[in-house]
């Protein structure tokens, strides 16, 4: 069961945030981090995005928020880029982190406000 659920995480995974960039986490990965690379593959994305409850684009939005309000903004960027991949617009992406600003705090806001501002300059959407 277990490997099926990594297998369905790393699908999940590589189509949420890029195929390229998960196969270089994994790779990268040496004996120490691979169990970390494994955990999360299979229950973070085969376990919890892999849930039927929720489409990919709601789970993204609800991380939007959640990881603006913990101040996480490196994973906040990568989630950004997963929510692009998910169908979020710009307003989308925009109106979440104005819930953050409001519920988590103006700092919280603004330093999620600038990674997802980057990201979307990468992106070629701003």
């Amino acid at each position: 069961m277990a490997d099926e659920m990594f297998e369905k995480g790393l699908e999940i995974r590589k189509a949420v945030l890029g195929a390229e960039y998960v196969e270089r986490s994994l790779e990268s990965a040496d004996d120490f981090m691979m169990a970390f690379q494994e955990q999360v593959t299979t229950y973070c994305w085969g376990d919890g995005w892999g849930g039927e409850g929720l489409s990919r684009r709601d789970r993204s939005l609800l991380n939007l928020g959640m990881l603006g309000a913990l101040g996480k903004t490196d994973e906040l960027k990568l989630h950004v880029r997963g929510a692009i991949n998910n169908g979020l617009s710009n307003d989308e992406i925009k109106e979440a982190l104005k819930q953050v600003s409001i519920y988590a705090g103006i700092p919280a806001g603004l330093a999620a406000f600038k990674a997802a501002h980057a990201v979307l300059k990468e992106a070629g959407r701003l």
